[in-house]
């Protein structure tokens, strides 16, 4: 039993996905065999209920310069972070001279609406390929992560951050404790650090096991986060759940004593204990549901394959690392995934060496079935391709259970 990386208490292993790729390294044919691989397993804490994996992966192995991901590739995304910074330039970024800080600003599509705004801003992001891109329209960029030394070189270079937000960026650090003390260092007084993530209610409800890869090192829910700003002399003032991403979190946090915490918080650590998201009970059943839902989905293309039809993947998504790898499927029954990401195109799916083709490939010809990695993004995507629904395709997704559609 291994010890907690937020408050050091007995954290309990409850599912063990074996050996794994790095997610979002793609590699190209000729890369096979030399892929970093670790061992993926989640456990429970037992004393501040965080959900946290048992083995680190090295940032730089996960974030290297040319990681591929960009937020900007969907319309949904491009909506949902437009809101946010609506909602924050008329909220937090107010008054004289308001300066806003954004760990992992990737390509930028967040700093975009804020610099459009005319607020000095900043963001934060190692992955030089994607900060480049949010540079050349305009944006700040720092290349590099955010940890404490790299924040008392912004705040002694830039002043103090009215507000520090992050999307998608926070549950992916296991050194946690450099980034609240950065962002101690860095924070105006009054000001508040915001952070959107994966939602752990959600994906223990819907069995959304493939939201466990290596990026997500914790697994949030509002009673860990309220402990985890506990530890570094913050507090949990604010939360709001947003359904991107198939259900996230939007946590407000403060210093100590600073703000007033909403009813919200209340309400939402009231419904944890209702659903029960703090017994170990829980996360068994969760272990149960994912093994049934991994062999039905094997089984199922086993069996198309043995009937003639033609299945190809949609998405080569950093989640369908996990699956392809625990279920040991591989190009004998996915011959293919089509995926929109050039960065990604003419590569290789991480350990799986499923080969990704361009979406074009994806109707020359449609195939029989289409296995949705990107189920995130299913109401786009069907939007995007009623053409092959319209052609007698189905698409098969296997959260929250295997079924086709």
């Amino acid at each position: 039993m291994s010890k907690c990386r937020i408050c050091g208490g007995p954290v309990r292993e409850f599912f063990d996905f074996g050996r794994q790729p790095v997610s979002d390294v793609f590699p190209a044919p000729s890369d096979i065999g030399t892929e970093h691989f670790y061992r993926l397993a989640v456990g429970f804490c037992s004393t501040c209920t965080m959900v946290q994996q048992s083995e680190e992966v090295s940032r730089d192995h996960m974030f290297p310069a040319d990681y591929p991901y960009r937020s900007s590739g969907s319309a949904l995304m491009r909506q949902h972070f437009e809101q946010v910074a609506r909602h924050m330039l008329a909220t937090e970024l107010t008054g004289p001279d308001p300066f806003y800080v954004e760990i992992g600003c990737n390509d930028g599509i967040m700093l975009s609406s804020v610099r459009a705004a005319g607020i000095r801003h900043l963001g934060v992001d190692p992955a030089e390929d994607a900060a480049k891109v949010a540079s050349a329209a305009g944006s700040r960029v720092h290349v590099g992560f955010f940890e404490e030394s790299t924040a008392r070189e912004i705040r002694k270079s830039e002043g103090p951050a009215r507000l520090i937000f992050s999307a998608n960026t926070i549950s992916h650090i296991a050194y946690i404790d450099s980034v609240f003390a950065g962002v101690g260092a860095l924070l105006a007084p009054g000001g508040v650090f915001v952070f959107e993530d994966r939602y752990l209610g959600d994906i223990v409800n819907h069995t959304y096991f493939d939201q466990i890869y290596d990026e997500h090192f914790y697994l949030f829910s509002v009673r860990s986060v309220q402990a985890m700003a506990e530890v570094f002399g913050f507090e949990l003032v604010d939360v709001e759940h947003v359904p991107v991403h198939g259900g996230t979190m939007r946590y407000t946090t403060a210093r100590a004593g600073e703000r007033t915490p909403t009813e919200a918080v209340a309400q939402w650590l009231a419904k944890e204990h209702e659903s029960r998201l703090s017994e170990p009970a829980t996360y068994d059943s969760f272990a149960t549901r994912v093994t049934t839902n991994c062999k039905e989905l094997k089984s199922m293309l086993a069996a198309l394959q043995a009937e003639g039809k033609r299945v190809v993947g949609y998405g080569a998504t950093c989640k369908s690392a996990t699956v392809t790898n625990y279920c040991r499927i591989g190009p004998g029954l996915i011959p293919f995934v089509c995926d929109s990401t050039q960065e990604k195109q003419h590569r290789l799916t991480p350990g799986s060496h499923i080969p990704i083709r361009p979406s074009e490939a994806f109707s020359d010809p449609y195939p029989d079935y289409a296995v949705l990695f990107a189920w995130n993004h299913a109401e786009e995507i069907m939007a995007k391709e009623k053409e092959f629904k319209a052609s007698g395709g189905r698409w098969i997704l296997y959260v929250p259970d295997v079924h086709v559609v």
